[in-house]
């Protein structure tokens, strides 16, 4: 049913990422799935560019890179059905375009219960939900049972 699921993940919330990347590896191996690993790194605010280092983005993606293959190893997924890639840019954006260049055919995020502002602001998960052209599970954390 599903050859391509894309995975998008928080590096800063990697504990919330874990039910996304179980369901996932349940998908990859009942459906023999290759799974793709993305983390989105922000861009680099004009007026902070000053400020920073020059090899800023550099740096900072050598440490997503690092973070997310750790993640990777820790996944359970077999390496063989298995890819990460960070990018950078707006994340739901990029989630988007990350699925359609590997024609993924289910993306398996997580997303925050919804609060008030996300009402009114729109969250990232619901952007993807709108907008991708497949599937999409959004795995909830923190909902009341």
């Amino acid at each position: 049913m599903y050859k391509s699921i894309l995975v998008p993940i928080d590096l800063a919330e990697i504990d919330l990422a874990k039910s996304a990347i179980a369901q996932a590896a349940m998908f990859s191996r009942t459906f023999d799935a290759k799974v793709r690993l993305l983390n989105v790194m922000a861009m680099t605010p004009v007026m902070l560019a000053e400020y920073v280092p020059a090899d800023f983005d550099t740096q900072q993606r050598e440490t997503s890179e690092q973070a997310l293959a750790a993640v990777a190893r820790d996944c359970g997924i077999d390496g063989a059905h298995l890819s990460s890639i960070v990018r950078q840019g707006g994340i739901y954006h990029e989630i988007l375009e990350e699925a359609a260049d590997i024609k993924a055919d289910l993306i398996v995020m997580t997303s925050h219960r919804p609060a008030m502002r996300t009402y009114f602001l729109g969250s990232n998960a619901g952007h993807v939900v709108r907008y991708a052209k497949c599937s999409v599970l959004v795995v909830r954390q923190g909902a009341a049972t």
